[in-house]
């Protein structure tokens, strides 16, 4: 049955005879005519019907034409299932999905550029008009003016269909047009609009036109199931019944008690409660009904008492339509139609709980995968042919695929429904390789610009498909996942990692996975010879740092060795085996080898956290060297360029005296001659010389460190004023004037920020040159070098019983506590803040009282002090990839590593003229491990010139022990070769004669024999 109401019509619109229009109240009609109506439509020209599969039209009374027409059946090859009219024309929709468009003259033809296409959803404008395909895309065509076709601002609008690329990967479920806006509602109930906006109808708060698709942010977890357009208004329909409404009010179609429009999205109030089924807008009024007491409703113009009340006045709140009590009892309201001057009601009649009609029902919705679907392709029960055409229907559109697996909340992901989906697929190889190509060719595909959230569910679901195929298909599946998302926009890119930060732990080292593992097999063909594998090397290692910098950021506990790649080890020694060959033969090939490794660490080293720190510290190296030999006009180095020569005795001062001169080239090796001595500094001198040196900088006269009651070293704050004057100079204080006292100061100064340099001299040459300082800085002093902000947790590694107060502080519980530590904003006389000392920390301000307590002790007390270190530590280490290092790793490669594994170094030994076996060796391995810690590390300086242990422990340092066979074997000494890890023990007579040799000479030789 149909019920209509408003603008004077043909009686019965000659679908059945007049005489058989029934008349209600205020002007409401109803018809049933013998072939029933399935679907119907009504613009501003025309109302179309299609019964049976057949469409017919009939003009309606308009400005320019002034009396009924009649109804034409269209004649039309296909059936046809839908029919919206538009201002001028109207659109079909064909059961197999073919679109025709009926022009004034009623002709139907074709529309062009969706040949290929089926089409499920429909929608009408004034002068444009929408399509929904069964693959989720959204495609436009007619007038531009406004934006309504969301292609871009200067498009000029298109007769045929045009593919909105913006939607691609959104999941749809529903399209619709107004005058000359658009509007398409998400399956997860996100609304977007764009077009005409000069009521407030795209409901974005201000009454600019959009000429993209714009999500309607207001709207976000409304819940909205359902959204319809009128000329200048749009309402939308929650999933609890709510209505909301927006745009132009002047005829009070909004239904809000009032004419004025509105820009955002406002609950119709008087509707309330009432758990609305339907809503749909006319020209300049407002359709709701309510399925539970099978109401309609009308609110909006009064034009011709288009309403149905019979009334020729405005309703600016719902207002009841009066529909006949047989209505109620007999029908269900299956359709609502609102037109520029009528309004439409399609009801059905119901036997039992079913309708009294079979009528057709054609799926609406996008093609999405299911567990049917999967079983079909996996036992081969169609035809292959079929089965590839329905895997690239669903693979090939990220829509699809993002509305595949969805919760039944619509609103989230359910991995598991894809992890079970995707381990199913897995059954049919066949089935899986074509999916994976068809994957591979959708990612290549997508939009770099993707509108809204779900667009981008497509690359949380591909990582769930990469992790379960093989090495061949996963690579290139990875590569076309990392290419994309690098060229996604900012704002994607903080989509995806805010996702990827609230992933379970699982799943997040999934990814991380995915991406380390496809690093690493490159990595591993790069080593083999295979060319070209660096690009897409790149674009790996770029998403695996932007997944570790989400799990840095959001505290993810994710370890750092997750994120390491230990086949860059393996380019690394075949690197250093390359190098090694060219040494003695200068081979074409192998030259391009090399600078292809090369060009490969230089982008590892651009993603430090990929490597561990023994392949950090030599790709450290060797970028170094090829960064000195790109320095152009670097001066000729000869012998005598960085040779420093100093006394044991007045090491400090011979060093700070060297380095004053300004002679030393900080891009060449330091080499050390102790004056006196015989000894060629391959390294060994060198060692000794830093690690003497240490010492001497604890003993420094001017005070420059402190040691704290942890052990640990940091920058005196006080310095400048504790410079060792001498007591005769001390005494003329009294008697200088005060222009001359203020030069004083300004000379100690100067003095104690040139001390601070040069302490950062010695530390950056250490570094520079391979070796350690033996001064034990906290690692606070390493985050400042690295530009990372010390803690409370660092304070504690300094000071101890400072920060445990601290602690207690942030941790007690009453407020007069807090209040009786009569603490203030100061700390030992200095101002946090300005007027810190009338400011009492409570337990309202005492974080902020801790971190500037913090900020103070390693940033404001010691600024000039750190910046002149810093200073000096950059000069001495020009080569800034130290920056490549956590502060972890730069404390380790300055101060050594912290663990004696002294089974590690009897397993790294090798033996000249004796061996393992050999009686004398295993004697020297049992005194050795009797040894105290403190003469194992004696014997370490003996034997290499410094205690500290490498990088990677003691498997990276060399140890050869040479056999002496003499005839005065007890009379001698072990000798050391310190720059080549070499012992010469002579050949003793027995265990204790050993043992007193050993112990004698690690305690009393510190100037010996060969070096």
């Amino acid at each position: 049955m149909l019920c209509f109401w408003g603008a004077q019509v043909r009686e019965g619109f000659e679908l059945v005879k007049p005489d058989q229009v029934k008349h209600g109240k205020c002007g409401l009609r109803s018809l049933c005519p013998k072939t029933a109506v399935q679907d119907m439509s009504a613009g501003r020209i025309f109302a179309g019907f299609i019964r049976d599969g057949k469409v017919s039209v009939l003009r309606l009374r308009s400005e320019d034409y002034d009396h009924d027409g009649k109804l034409k059946q269209l004649q039309l090859k296909n059936k046809i299932r839908l029919i919206v009219c538009g201002a001028d024309d109207a659109v079909l929709l064909s059961d197999s999905g073919k679109v025709l468009i009926m022009d004034k003259s009623t002709v139907c033809k074709p529309l062009k550029g969706l040949e290929n296409r089926q089409v499920i959803q429909i929608a009408c404008g004034d002068h444009h008009s929408v399509a929904l395909t069964n693959d989720g895309q959204v495609f436009v065509w007619g007038e531009n003016s406004h934006g309504q076709l969301g292609l871009r601002k200067d498009h000029p609008g298109s007769p045929s269909a045009q593919h909105v690329q913006s939607l691609s990967g959104v999941p749809l479920a529903q399209i619709s047009a107004g005058g000359d806006h658009s509007f398409v509602l998400s399956l997860s109930g996100v609304v977007f609009g764009w077009g005409k906006n000069s009521a407030g109808q795209l409901g974005l708060g201000d009454t600019t036109d959009r000429h993209v698709p714009t999500v309607v942010n207001s709207l976000n977890r409304k819940k909205t199931v359902s959204i319809s357009c009128g000329g200048e208004h749009t309402a939308t329909l929650s999933k609890g019944g709510t209505v909301f409404t927006f745009g132009s009010g002047g005829s009070g179609q909004l239904g809000h008690k009032s004419f004025r429009d509105e820009h955002h999205p406002r609950v119709v109030a008087e509707l309330w409660g009432s758990e609305v089924s339907q809503v749909t807008c006319g020209r300049h009024h407002t359709l709701v009904s309510v399925t539970s007491s099978k109401m309609i409703y009308s609110f909006g113009c009064w034009i011709h008492g288009k309403r149905g009340n019979g009334k020729m006045i405005k309703k600016f709140v719902p207002f009841p339509v009066d529909l006949s009590t047989q209505y109620n009892h007999d029908y269900t309201i299956e359709k609502l139609v609102a037109g520029e001057n009528h309004s439409f009601a399609l009801f059905f009649k119901e036997l039992g709980n079913e309708s009294a009609m079979s009528k057709p029902n054609p799926s609406r919705g996008i093609v999405t995968l299911n567990e049917r679907m999967i079983d079909r392709w996996v036992s081969e029960r169609d035809s292959w042919v079929t089965i590839k055409r329905e895997i690239t229907k669903v693979f090939s559109s990220a829509a699809c695929l993002n509305g595949s697996f969805l919760k039944a909340s619509h609103e989230e992901q359910d991995f598991e429904l894809a992890e079970k989906a995707f381990s199913k697929l897995l059954g049919n190889e066949k089935v899986i390789s074509k999916v994976v190509k068809v994957v591979e060719q959708m990612l290549r595909s997508l939009n770099p610009n993707p509108v809204g959230v779900e667009s981008l569910r497509i690359y949380f679901l591909v990582p769930e498909l990469i992790g379960r195929i093989q090495k061949q298909q996963r690579t290139e599946l990875t590569e076309a996942l990392a290419s994309k998302i690098l060229q996604l926009d900012a704002d994607s890119h903080k989509v995806l990692e805010k996702y990827w930060s609230k992933l379970p732990d699982d799943r997040l080292k999934s990814l991380v996975k995915i991406f380390r593992k496809a690093s690493a097999e490159l990595i591993g063909q790069i080593s083999r010879g295979k060319i070209n594998q660096d690009i897409h090397l790149e674009k790996f290692l770029k998403i695996l740092q932007m997944i570790y910098k989400v799990c840095c950021s959001a505290n993810r506990d994710i370890p750092n060795r997750d994120f390491i790649i230990h086949e860059i080890n393996d380019l690394l020694d075949t690197l250093q085996a390359t190098m090694a060959y060219l040494e003695d033969c200068n081979d074409v090939l192998d030259i391009a080898f090399k600078s292809y490794y090369i060009r490969t660490i230089k982008i590892l080293f651009k993603f430090s956290f990929a490597a561990d720190t023994a392949s950090k510290w030599r790709m450290f190296r060797y970028l170094r060297n090829e960064w000195i030999q790109s320095i152009p006009d670097l001066f000729i180095y000869n012998d005598n360029t960085n040779m420093l020569r100093i006394n044991r005795e007045s090491l400090l001062t011979d060093t700070l005296e060297y380095l004053r001169q300004n002679i030393h080239s900080y891009f060449h090796r330091l080499e050390v001659v102790f004056i006196g001595e015989n000894g060629v500094d391959m390294r060994g001198l060198s060692a000794e010389f830093f690690s003497l040196l240490s010492q001497s900088l604890l003993k420094w006269e001017n005070k420059v460190l402190e040691v704290h009651e942890s052990s640990l070293v940091w920058f005196n704050p006080d310095v400048s004023f504790t410079l060792n004057i001498p007591c005769s100079f001390k005494c003329g204080l009294s008697h200088i004037s005060h222009t001359s006292a203020v030069i004083l100061v300004s000379f100690q100064d100067m003095q104690a920020n040139r001390d601070f340099y040069y302490l950062g001299v010695i530390c950056g040459m250490a570094l520079y040159n391979h070796h350690y300082i033996n001064i034990d800085f906290p690692l606070a002093l390493f985050k400042k070098l690295l530009q990372q902000s010390p803690t409370l947790n660092d304070l504690e590694e300094l000071s101890p019983v400072e920060a445990r107060s601290l602690k207690s502080l942030l941790e007690e519980d009453e407020d007069e506590v807090v209040d009786m530590l009569f603490l203030d904003f100061t700390v030992k006389g200095q101002e946090l803040i300005p007027n810190g000392n009338q400011i009492p920390v409570t337990k309202v301000n005492r974080q902020k009282y801790v971190d500037l307590y913090v900020d103070f002790v390693f940033n404001k007390s010691v600024k000039s002090q750190f910046e002149h270190f810093s200073e000096g530590f950059s000069k001495a280490c020009p080569f800034d990839g130290w920056s490549m290092f956590h502060p972890e790793e730069l404390q380790e490669l300055l101060h050594g590593s912290p663990k004696y594994e002294w089974k590690e170094l009897q397993q790294c030994a090798s033996y000249e003229k004796c061996s393992a076996s050999d009686e004398l060796i295993k004697n020297f391995w049992t005194v050795f491990f009797e040894l105290s810690e403190e003469n194992k590390k004696k014997f370490l300086i003996f034997l290499y010139g410094t205690d500290r242990v490498p990088v990677g422990g003691f498997s990276k340092r060399s140890l050869k022990i040479l056999l002496l066979e003499c005839p005065d074997a007890d009379d001698r000494l072990p000798e050391a070769q310190t720059c080549f890890g070499r012992l010469i023990l002579p050949k003793y007579s027995d265990t204790n004669t050993l043992r007193d040799k050993l112990i004698h000479v690690i305690n009393f030789c510190k100037v010996f024999g060969r070096a």
